[in-house]
Order: C-alpha cells, then sequence, then structure tokens
C-alpha cells in the first residue's frame, strides 16, 4: 500500500494531471475575472482549498521525483535545479498568502501617516458585557470576502462571552451602499431640508430634539440652541429663530419677507430661505422614519462607494441585524446593537497595520498629456520618510522605496489632485524566497537545453544525428543522380563525327 502511494503521488502522470488541472482553473479564473470580479475569481478559484491542495501535491510530487529519479547527482543538476525552483516558487507563494501582508495608504499633501489598510477585508466585533461586576470586552476577527456572486467566511461565529452564548450570522451583502433616511412609521420624526451649497442639491434631515452642522451653519430642531437657526414645531406651527438677517420667497405666490435677526417668526414650509450666505427649502413637514443602510443608484456607483454587509446579531432568545458599511481602505464600526444584555460594536473592512516609521508626503505632482483634462502621462509623489534618520524620496512607477521589510508603489491619487494612494507590501520572505526560486528555474532550463544528461539534451542529440544521417543521404542521392548525367555527356561526344 506504502509503495502504490509513493509510485501515485511522485509519478510524471500524476505531475502531468496537476499541470493541466492548473491551468484549466488559471483559465477559468481569467474569464471569471472578467465576468465578475477579481475578487469572486479569488474566491471561487484562487483561494479555494482545492487550488491550494493542488499546490501541496505539486509540492510533494516534485521532492519526491528528487528521490526516485536519483536527481542528487552531478549528471543530473539541470533537473534537479528546474525541481528545486518549483518548490520554491510553490514555497514562496505560501509565504506570501499565509504570512506576509499588503495593503494601501492614502495621505494627503502636508499630512504625515504611519498606518495603511489592509487589502483584505475582516468582520471584526467588540463585545462590551460584566464579569464579576467589572465591565470587560471580547474582541473577535477573522477574514471575509464576499461579493454578489461569492462568499468564503467562517460565520456563523458561535462564540461566548464570560459561559453567555451568542451567535453572529451572515444574512446578506450589497455592492455599493450608502446611509440614508428611509421613510418608516415606526421611526423617528425628522425635518427634511434641502439646500443646494456647492453648487448641487443635497438632502438633509434634521431629527427632532438634535441640533446639526450643514455647511457650518448650526441647525436646530426643538431644541434651543444659541447660534443656530432653530426651528420650532407647537402645535403644528413652525417658526424660525435665526442668528442672521436674511430674506425668503414662498414659490407657491411668490411672496417675499424679511427675517430678522434673534427674531421669533413664522416659517414657511416650501419657501425659499437665504441665511448665512446659505440658501435652503422645507419641502414638507416632518415625517417619520430612520437612517438605513440603502443601495447607491446605479448611476451614482463608482470606486469610491462603500459596501454593506449585513449580519444578525442573536443571544439568550433575543435577534437583532446590523447593517455595517465598509470595505477594502475603510475602518469603521457600527453603532452598539444590545443583544440578549450584551453590547455589540461591529466594524466590516480592512485591518490597520502602523508602520514602525510615518511618512510625509510633501508634493503629488501629475502631468497630463497636452490638451486633455483626465489623460494623465504619469504622477509621482515627493515624500519624506521619518525615522531614526529622515530622508527625502520620490515614488513613482517603477521607482519604489524599500524600508525595514516595506515596499511603497504609486498606486493611484485623489480627484482633486492633493492626496496620494500609495500601495504598501510587507513581504520581505516571500518575496525573496519567489526570487531565488525564478532564478533557478531559469538556471535550470538552461541547462536542460544546454548541458547535462536530460531528455532535452539527448533528443537534441537525437535529432543533430538525424539531421547529419538526412544530410549525407542527400548527398549520396545528389551523387547518384549527377553521374547517368555526365555519363550520357560522355557518351555524345564519342559518337560525334569529325570531317
Amino acid at each position: 500500500m506504502q509503495d502504490l502511494l509513493k509510485k501515485t503521488l511522485f509519478s510524471t502522470r500524476l505531475m502531468a494531471v496537476l499541470f493541466l488541472i492548473f491551468a484549466t482553473a488559471m483559465a477559468f479564473g481569467t474569464f471569471i475575472e472578467s465576468w465578475y470580479s477579481t475578487e469572486t475569481a479569488r474566491i471561487w478559484i484562487y483561494n479555494a482549498w482545492w487550488f491550494e491542495a493542488i499546490m501541496a501535491f505539486f509540492l510533494i510530487n516534485f521532492i519526491g521525483n528528487i528521490k526516485r529519479y536519483k536527481l542528487l547527482r552531478k549528471e543530473k543538476w539541470a533537473v534537479l535545479t528546474l525541481h528545486l525552483s518549483w518548490i520554491l516558487i510553490i514555497i514562496g507563494a505560501f509565504v506570501t498568502r499565509y504570512i506576509s501582508y499588503e495593503g494601501m495608504m492614502p495621505i494627503r499633501e502636508g499630512s504625515t501617516e504611519n498606518v495603511f489598510f489592509s487589502d483584505k477585508t475582516f468582520l471584526t466585533a467588540f463585545v462590551d458585557g460584566e464579569i464579576d461586576g467589572k465591565p470587560m470586552r471580547k474582541t473577535s476577527q477573522d477574514e471575509l470576502m464576499v461579493t454578489p456572486e461569492a462568499l468564503k467566511t467562517n460565520l456563523p461565529w458561535n462564540l461566548d462571552f464570560n459561559g453567555q452564548e451568542f451567535t453572529i450570522s451572515y444574512v446578506g451583502f450589497i455592492e455599493g451602499a450608502k446611509k440614508a433616511f428611509v421613510p418608516d412609521e415606526e421611526g423617528e420624526e425628522y425635518l427634511k431640508i434641502v439646500e443646494s451649497g456647492g453648487g448641487g442639491r443635497h438632502d438633509h434631515y434634521l431629527k427632532m430634539g438634535s441640533v446639526a452642522n450643514i455647511h457650518n451653519v448650526l441647525f436646530a430642531l426643538n431644541k434651543q440652541t444659541e447660534g443656530a437657526v432653530n426651528i420650532f414645531i407647537r402645535d403644528g406651527q413652525y417658526e424660525i429663530q435665526s442668528p442672521f438677517t436674511g430674506e425668503f420667497m414662498r414659490m407657491a405666490d411668490q411672496l417675499q419677507g424679511q427675517v430678522s435677526i434673534d427674531s421669533l417668526q413664522t416659517f414657511y414650509l416650501r419657501s425659499l430661505y437665504n441665511l448665512g450666505g446659505m440658501q435652503f427649502v422645507v419641502p414638507q413637514p416632518v415625517i417619520k422614519g430612520k437612517y438605513d443602510v440603502v443601495p447607491v443608484p446605479e448611476e451614482e456607483k463608482g470606486d469610491a462607494n462603500q459596501d454593506a454587509l449585513i449580519v444578525e446579531i442573536a443571544s439568550q432568545g433575543e435577534k437583532a441585524s446590523a447593517s455595517l458599511l465598509g470595505g477594502r481602505g475603510t475602518a469603521t464600526y457600527s453603532d452598539k446593537v444590545s443583544v440578549g444584555g450584551l453590547d455589540f460594536t461591529l466594524g466590516y473592512g480592512s485591518k490597520v497595520y502602523q508602520l514602525p516609521f510615518s511618512i510625509r508626503l510633501n508634493d503629488f505632482i501629475a502631468e497630463k498629456y497636452p490638451g486633455t483634462e483626465k489623460g494623465y502621462s504619469s504622477f509621482m509623489s515627493r515624500i519624506t520618510v521619518n525615522d531614526e534618520r529622515n530622508f527625502d524620496y520620490d515614488i513613482y512607477m517603477n521607482h519604489v522605496l524599500d524600508h525595514k521589510g516595506y515596499r511603497f508603489f504609486q498606486a493611484s491619487f485623489d480627484q482633486d489632485e492633493k492626496g496620494t494612494v500609495l500601495s504598501v507590501n510587507h513581504d520581505f520572505w516571500g518575496t525573496w524566497i519567489t526570487y531565488i526560486g525564478y532564478f533557478l528555474l531559469y538556471i535550470g532550463l538552461l541547462g536542460i537545453m544546454f548541458y547535462g544528461k536530460t531528455r532535452f539534451k539527448e533528443l537534441a542529440n537525437t535529432l543533430e544525428k538525424l539531421r547529419r544521417k538526412k544530410a549525407a543521404l542527400t548527398a549520396i542521392v545528389m551523387l547518384i543522380l549527377a553521374f547517368p548525367a555526365q555519363a550520357q555527356e560522355v557518351s555524345g561526344e564519342d559518337d560525334h563525327v569529325h570531317t
């Protein structure tokens, strides 16, 4: 049985099958990336257990073939080098996959940062409760990959806090989401304020009994606040008290009037107010609703949109759902959700890594092609690395910063060209193991083609012998064909009559 297992695992037939499966999987992965997304291809192909099993069988097969075919000999050095190269490449890939990490580092001009956001997304849960009368916190975090088409996660989590069991389960996912006001008869009362600051329409919802800052102007609803535009609702009547002088125009009948400073006056709905340099309208009376996560309309979707992960928390017979805005490049957390006497704070997004040094962005330079507005020919980040010895450096295409095991690449930049996004890679060992593997692969291929006793070399020698035999045969045939012609010419000369 053991011999059969070795014969199977170390066979060249298994190697051929593995290469065929590997090539097919890579082809499907490429199609899935074009059909859906790179993240979906990772879930279904590249990060799947069976794909990693193929790599493991490759590793076993290559190691076994070294012993089976006695490659530890001088005359077999080329084939041995080729096997070692593949072994190192696979080991380097495993180191990169399970030990190393990478991410993105956004920096604005004039700012200094020493953290970056992981390329992977995680679900994080902070569970707060009491143990022996003292407040305690339990933290759980695990990698989670999710797209509208696929999911890779260890959810549901079945955990406990001081013996009290709780469960966090996956419910759904929204690609491209935002937090917006949703009408709900069971919700709280809000007043809708529409303003046009910045050249576009913006809707704001002012909660009853709260204060909100809208473009540096304070608005208060049924909460007397000094320095704010106070709006009061009493017995269905609306009143306004403003710290600014201004004016209004009622749209229905074009009625115009003045707003006096700190004077309690009637407030008209569906009227255009101009106060403190801001124009706004309250189009309708107070409505009931709540803020919730909703999908972003297709025409508004872009790279800056966040996603939403929807989970359910259960404990002590109670259940509650939580919609978590986040994704790659963000690290935000939800409001507290109380379930079964425990308080849950959840987050969906990147893990935050801290660097042993900091980077300051001195200047970001983006050069455009002549006559274009969005066609960038190049872009560069001029930075200062703050460490034991500070130094300046320019990061741009094919000009990478290597410092203390971290590599920084120029990835993208902010739309206003006042900030940069650097790609950060911390994969010292994985990178060098893989590089050594590729170097040995190159040497091994050269050795197989030109040196040593290998199948390729034997085949080349056989072809060379055949070529020589063919050349010799061709020469013989040419000689044979040439003799009759020469004999005929001699015969013709002898029969000629001279007079």
